[in-house]
């Protein structure tokens, strides 16, 4: 383009028509149809301005007329041997397709403006080669491209830095390469995201913001703000006492949206998901739909949000001898498509509670600021620019559940996981009972969920002894929930654990024998007459009573304690069997299978077998069988190292270990070691879980599956002692209802945020400072997730190249050719044909 008018009188013709000119050729390259970085003297490419201030500021002010090659504004470098030398340009360094710096130095800027300084710091560093005379590599992009594959492959600080120090004694004098990791991560941390940081009381009392950031005590427990200095009551004023890290959401999806292909993505719910009846994903829900049709305003725009949260404790140290435990908050999109929104790039830090100890039911407290965003980005919205589309839209968001392990399922919804009434969905009419023996609740009474006519529900000897002819219960709504939780109540913060109900001269053990003394008792039942302890704050947000599911049950642990459990009563493994001279006295005592009674042999106790009794010969079996499997890599952990063929028993088990056990390997391992009415038991178990658990749910199917847990469960009854029934073996009869409302498993369980919670702690480097350390280098791996997208040769974190998943792909061992025969050939003919769905239609 002629450019000659840039040095003319701003007064003549020729410089106004060179200013039309020049805007006519910005805007076709702009995200915004009606603003463009103005290039006058004043602001220098710093500030975004409307058209009409862009040529008033030029007409004032005049161009920039070092600004010879328009970068800024969609004109492509120029090799270095046809620049000035003299001309501050992008420096002579040519890019490759995907290498675009600048515009990765402008979208970051473009996103969070808030340090113009920093900003052109960014900017001479995207343009600075590596070392003086290179043509492939500026200093911003060879930090990217390191610190991309520290954070990839888990390097340690120490080693980062040591291969800092050998690549600048490799590369030629005059090198811009940082000195140390805590250079580099100042470059990146421009460009991510910041964080916040709110005083909290060390009780969880408040937070130290609105009406009380003022505050230097706590109104509520009087505790100081500040940290104290050793053991005295000196107050070190300026060290808060505790921290809550807050990792705002709202800027984080501004800038989803500002990356094309994200922005592409982030729509897929809408533009190409498979409607067919199938549940494959959560818009194949009724909790989605339903949002759809009580605010249509909300689901006419595809690109508003829908959200789910997740929340666990971690220790940080690593260490299980260690108490402390800080609280990851995290979020995920579930407008992305299936392989993208659980993975680590799309998962979103928002909340880092500090520990040591464990916010629990105060945890609310601690959710306000994030409550007040979700609240903003529903009532309000946010303006967001659609790189994709290039248009800029309201931006709103929904949460849609949350996810939990069921500890925290309770400090999150308000309601008692513990206790007489530990069902969540039963509520107040959860069926439990006290076993005088055992020392525990129990939640049997599953013949409730049967038909109304059902012979079980007639038996008495083979379950309790009592016929059964209550109603399925019916779960709360949200709108009955909010009416019983309105005036409950609560008051946040920890109690003075010094002040206990005893008198002074009382001996220490009579008061610990009257707190001994304070175990659940039959008695008490009726006295606990609703399970609600709190009103969550999740309340506060205007849609969340009209939910369907406000928290999801988590399957992963569900599973993981019912396959423990299974199998540590058929391997008698000591702690975790649910059988023993209790359980067995607690049937004498009901009247049921009386033969299993202990019996007193001299000095010892015999217990009688069991149906699911194993001899020694027969655990043997179920070892050695589970020793010698295996399986492809990547499959599972090595299942040989789980089998302690001494002890015969399991040990080491994760959950992803249960996973597989319960779901393939178990059924294979107990084939000819129990009668065949128990083994038929445990089998039907394994496959509900196998069931549910497909990425692709046939809805007409559920309720089928739903009739046979719920007749899996009364056979359990029927065969296993009632100790057997905790809380996780109970809540498995209410996951199918969670799958039909809800969608997919694998979208609400905890697998995908567990391994995100290893992740956070491998950031651990100073354990003085754990949550310091988190914020830091989630910070700075954030920035490289937001440059891979302009830089070539870097690949997102957690998101596996195709190359990567085909390299991974390996047989169980070098294959062979056998040569078969004719008969076994007509053999393996007739079982494809008999087992093949896609040839059924054509056999009569």
């Amino acid at each position: 383009m002629d450019k000659s008018w840039m040095s003319m009188n701003r007064l003549s013709r020729e410089y106004e028509d060179g200013v039309e000119s020049f805007i006519q050729f910005a805007l076709q390259s702009a995200k915004d149809s009606s603003k463009i970085l103005c290039p006058c003297v004043k602001c220098g490419n710093i500030y975004t301005k409307d058209v009409f201030v862009v040529r008033a500021h030029l007409c004032s002010y005049g161009i920039d007329l070092t600004y010879q090659t328009w970068v800024f504004h969609g004109e492509k470098s120029i090799p270095s041997n046809q620049v000035n030398k003299k001309d501050n340009t992008l420096g002579g360094i040519p890019h490759e397709d995907k290498e675009d710096p600048i515009d990765m130095v402008r979208d970051a800027y473009e996103t969070y403006q808030d340090n113009p300084n920093q900003f052109m710091k960014l900017l001479e560093d995207a343009e600075k080669p590596l070392y003086p005379g290179h043509k492939k590599f500026t200093k911003l992009s060879a930090i990217v491209k390191l610190y991309n594959l520290k954070a990839k492959y888990g390097w340690s600080d120490v080693s980062f830095n040591d291969l800092l120090d050998l690549l600048r004694e490799m590369l030629p004098d005059g090198n811009e390469l940082p000195t140390s990791l805590y250079y580099a991560k100042k470059s990146l941390g421009t460009l991510g995201m910041s964080y916040e940081k709110f005083h909290a009381c060390p009780n969880d009392c408040i937070l130290y913001r609105n009406m009380w950031e003022n505050y230097d005590q706590c109104p509520t427990c009087g505790l100081s703000r500040w940290k104290k200095i050793g053991k005295g009551d000196k107050l070190n004023v300026g060290v808060p006492a505790k921290v809550l890290w807050y990792f705002p959401p709202i800027p984080r999806f501004l800038r989803m949206f500002r990356n094309k292909e994200i922005a592409k993505e982030l729509t897929w719910h809408a533009d190409k998901r498979r409607d067919d009846g199938y549940l494959r994903h959560p818009a194949d829900s009724p909790a989605w739909k339903l949002v759809d049709k009580e605010w249509p305003g909300f689901a006419s725009e595809t690109r508003s949000l829908r959200l789910a949260l997740s929340a666990d404790g971690i220790n940080p140290h690593g260490q299980m001898s260690s108490s402390y435990s800080c609280w990851p908050v995290l979020i995920v999109t579930y407008n992305l498509p299936p392989w993208l929104c659980m993975k680590r790039k799309f998962m979103m830090l928002t909340l880092l509670i500090s520990g040591p100890k464990q916010p629990g039911n105060d945890i609310d407290v601690y959710l306000s600021p994030l409550i007040d965003d979700l609240k903003k980005l529903w009532d309000i919205g946010i303006e967001a620019y659609d790189a994709y589309r290039k248009e800029s839209f309201l931006l709103k968001a929904v949460l849609l559940w949350t996810i939990n392990d069921f500890p925290a399922y309770g400090n999150l919804s308000g309601c008692t996981v513990h206790g007489y009434l530990a069902c969540p969905i039963c509520g107040e009419k959860t069926y439990s009972t006290m076993l005088e023996h055992s020392r525990k609740i129990v939640y049997t009474g599953h013949r409730r969920f049967l038909p109304v006519h059902h012979p079980y529900r007639r038996q008495k000897k083979a379950f309790d002894g009592r016929q059964e002819f209550g109603t399925t219960p019916v779960p709360l709504t949200g709108h009955e929930v909010h009416e019983k939780v309105q005036n409950i109540n609560c008051e946040w913060g920890k109690k003075d654990k010094n002040k206990l109900n005893y008198d002074v001269g009382e001996p220490h053990r009579k008061r610990k024998a009257k707190r001994k003394s304070t175990a659940p008792k039959e008695s008490q039942k009726d006295e606990r007459k609703t399970c609600w302890k709190k009103k969550s704050i999740f309340f506060d947000l205007p849609y969340w009573e009209r939910l369907h599911v406000r928290h999801v049950l988590d399957v992963m642990h569900i599973e993981k304690n019912v396959c423990e459990s299974v199998i540590g009563t058929l391997l008698n493994i000591s702690g975790k069997t649910k059988d023993g001279k209790a359980a067995r006295l607690d049937l004498f005592k009901m009247g049921v299978r009386t033969e299993l009674a202990p019996k007193e042999v001299g000095d010892r106790t015999y217990l009688p077998a069991a149906c699911y009794t194993l001899s020694k010969e027969e655990k043997r079996h179920v070892c050695k069988s589970l020793h010698g499997m295996k399986v492809p890599i990547g499959y599972s952990s090595n299942v040989t190292s789980l089998v302690n063929m001494k002890d015969l028993k399991l040990v080491g088990m994760k959950s992803h270990d249960c996973h597989t056990l319960m779901q393939h390997l178990l059924p294979v391992a107990i084939r000819g070691v129990l009668p065949k009415h128990v083994r038929y038991t445990i089998t039907r178990l394994c496959f509900f879980f196998n069931a549910i658990c497909e990425k692709v749910i046939d809805v007409s199917k559920l309720d089928a599956i739903q009739r046979d847990i719920v007749t899996t469960l009364c056979l359990l009854e029927k065969q296993f002692p009632p100790s057997f029934f905790d809380i996780m073996i109970h809540l498995v009869v209410h996951l199918v209802q969670e799958v039909e409302l809800c969608g997919p498993v694998w979208y609400r369980w905890m697998y995908p945020f567990e391994r995100y919670m290893k992740i956070l702690k491998g950031y651990v480097r100073n354990r003085n400072r754990p949550e310091g350390c988190i914020a830091e280098c989630y910070i700075a791996e954030e920035a490289v997730e937001f440059c891979a997208d302009y830089l070539s040769h870097v690949h997102t974190i957690g998101i596996r190249s195709s190359s990567l998943q085909t390299s991974q792909t390996k047989p169980l061992s070098s294959p062979e050719n056998q040569m078969i025969s004719e008969t076994e050939w007509e053999q393996a003919h007739r079982y494809v044909l008999n087992n093949d769905l896609e040839i059924d239609p054509y056999i009569e």
